[in-house]
This record gives structure tokens, sequence and C-alpha cells, in this order.
């Protein structure tokens, strides 16, 4: 008689971490020892729907949680209990979490209240310091004390779990999963370009200007951080050679900022957020990611864009040894001097554009399937 496939959940609630987990997803489905259930929190709504649609997953359960102005220990509550009861409902064999959201630790602690193995996808990934990126960093130390299988992006990464004592076999370096999921909608774009026809008409405006990509969110550059970095953009954009395409994330902490400073000019389109695939096609028009997002400095070397980081530390320092990435903070001048550099020297941009991307092969998915699946077999 044939073994039932074993049920795992799947968790996961905002469009970062539904691009990471819809690879895994699919190769879940694939594999007939196995069966992915997804539930999503719905921590960023109309962001995670963008990406749930065009990988076309559609969720078991749906704890849709986005409030306006909602506070972390009340999210972090509300998620608790949600996910508790999805637990109970479906008592999967084992729970899938990505990376370092509210979503992702209150899904693992949830799981650790019913001694439940949770995986970790992109596991390992710190930065040292618990305030920045925050509260990132704490939620993946967090999952990373409670983990079963800690499926790490790099050597890097792996290396963090192990210092922290995590026992080495339950440590695998599967690459990161965001570059399966890159490679997969850049194969789409390339068989339907209708998909990202929304961008043809600023790539009509710009034509002949070299593009430099914006993306600012970080909780830890409000205030002080954002207004000089809308700044840096201001001045950027002065020049006559360049263009910026600047999707503002919906906070209003941000867009009352980037609103104030940029609105009106003539070489910067403030946009709304993008589509993941029309996302990628930003990656793939700018000439310089400018950036204090994790996913960008991961997303945008595989295509081979320079990518500059405005933040003061990383939890990815791989891209930054490797060259791909460089740290410039929120320095006004330093951000403005580093982005002329890349522009105004060849050499310089090259050896960044050059550089190998540490983050992975494409097949990060594929073997962390296997690796669950192969758990699962042990503990038949």
């Amino acid at each position: 008689m044939t073994a039932s496939p074993a049920r795992i959940l799947v968790i996961f609630g905002t469009r970062p971490e539904a691009i990471k987990l819809f690879p895994v997803v699919a190769a879940l489905q694939a594999d007939p020892r196995l069966e992915p259930v997804v539930c999503v929190s719905a921590q960023h709504r109309g962001m995670l729907d963008q990406v749930l649609d065009i990988a076309g997953i559609t969720p078991d359960h749906d704890l849709d949680l986005m409030q306006p102005g909602q506070t972390l220990d009340g999210l972090t509550a509300a998620l608790l209990t949600g996910l508790g009861q999805v637990m109970d409902a479906v008592q999967p064999a084992r729970v899938i979490v990505q990376g370092d959201t509210a979503t992702a630790m209150a899904g693992a602690l949830a799981a650790y209240y019913r001694k439940l193995p949770v995986d970790h996808v992109e596991a390992g990934l710190r930065s040292g310091d618990i305030h920045h990126p925050w509260p990132e960093e704490v939620n993946r130390k967090i999952i990373g004390t409670m983990a079963s299988l800690h499926f790490a992006p790099t050597e890097t990464a792996a290396e963090a779990l192990r210092r922290e004592n995590v026992a080495p076999e339950r440590v695998h370096v599967t690459g990161n999963t965001v570059i399966d999921a890159l490679h997969w909608v850049t194969a789409r774009i390339a068989a339907d370009p209708g998909l990202v026809a929304g961008l043809a008409g600023l790539e009509a405006r710009f034509a002949g200007k070299r593009i430099i990509g914006v993306t600012s969110h970080r909780r830890e550059n409000f205030g002080g951080g954002l207004e000089a970095i809308a700044r840096a953009v201001r001045r950027i954009a002065a020049r006559p050679d360049v263009a910026v395409i600047f999707p503002v994330h919906p906070n209003p902490n941000v867009r009352a900022v980037m609103d104030g400073a940029l609105a009106g000019l003539d070489n910067v389109a403030l946009i709304e957020p993008l589509d993941y695939p029309h996302f990628a096609r930003l990656l793939g028009l700018a000439e310089i990611m400018l950036t204090d997002s994790g996913g960008v400095q991961e997303e945008a070397p595989a295509l081979g864009k320079p990518v500059l980081v405005m933040r003061e530390t990383t939890e990815r320092p791989e891209g930054v040894a490797a060259g791909t990435a460089r740290l410039v903070g929120t320095d006004e001048d330093r951000i403005v001097t580093e982005l002329f550099t890349l522009l105004d020297d060849k050499a310089a941009y090259e050896a960044m554009a050059r550089a190998h991307n540490p983050f992975g092969d494409g097949h990060s998915s594929a073997r962390i399937v296997e690796l669950i699946a192969h758990e699962v077999g042990q503990e038949a």
C-alpha cells in the first residue's frame, strides 16, 4: 500500500515571501511524496495578491489580517492565534516559513507550540545589529532557535547558524529561491511581453536616458534617513542623461517624504508599486539599482545590475563581498558620489556588473523539496 503524501503547510503573508515561496510551492506540488497546503496571512494584501495571481496560486487558507495602521504587537497576536487555528485544522507533518516577517516568526512560534517541525527558507541571514533591519533581524533569530531544517542561501548564512550552535547536519546551503523566481518570471516575460506593457509609456518617455531604479521603505530609515535619500535622488535626477523610476511604497511615512521632495520633476517617475513581472522589467531597464531593500540585493546581480544599498548594515554581506552590492548608508553626499562614480567610471561599473552573483543558480527550490521529502521519509 502506497503511503499517503505528507501534508506540508506553507505560510507567508507579504509580497517578498510570496515571490520566494511560489517556486517552492510549485516544486512541492510536483512531488508525489508531499502535499502542500498554502496559508496566507495577507500581512500585505494587494501586493501579495499580485504575486499569487501571476504564480497561479490559490491559497487554501487566507487570514486576511491586513489593517490600516496596525501595530507590530497587534499584528503578531492576530497572526499567532490565526495561524495556530489553521495548524489545528490542517494537522500538517511540517511547516514552512520564509525569511524574516512577522508572519514567518509567528508561524514558527505557533508550530513550535504544537511541536510541529519548522523548515526555514532563507535561514541564517544576520546583520549583527538587532535594530538594523528592524524588526527583521530578531524575527530571523527567533525562527532560528526553533527550526528543524535551516535552508541557508549561502555558505556565509550557514556559517552564521553554526556559530549560533545550530547542529551542522540541520543546516543546508540551497541557494536563494528568489533566483528561481526571477528566472521563471523573465522567461514568462520573454514569452509574453504584454505582461510588462504597463512600463511602455515610461520606456518611451525616458528613451535615451540612463535609468536608475529606486526602492526605499525600511522602517529604520523613516524620518531623517528617508529625507536624505529623497534629497540625493533629487540631485541625481538633475543630471540631463539620467531618469529615475521610483515605485513608491504605500506606507505614508515613505510617500509623504518622496512626494514632497520629488513630485513634478521631469526626470523622475514616482509610480505605484509594481507587480512582480513589471518589477523584473524595471530591473532589466535600470543601469543601477538604488535601494534599501533586501531582495533587490539578490535579484539585481542576477541580471548584472550594480546595487547601491542605502543602509548602514546588511544581512546579505555576500553581495558586498562579491562586489555586486555596495553599502552607502543614507548620507546624501555619499549616495550621490557613489552613484555618479558608477555612471562616469566604466571600469568601476563593469567591476560590479560582472561580479559573480553569490545568491543562487535557479535550482534552490528543487533542493529544498528534496531535503524535506528525505526528512519526511526518515520520520515515517
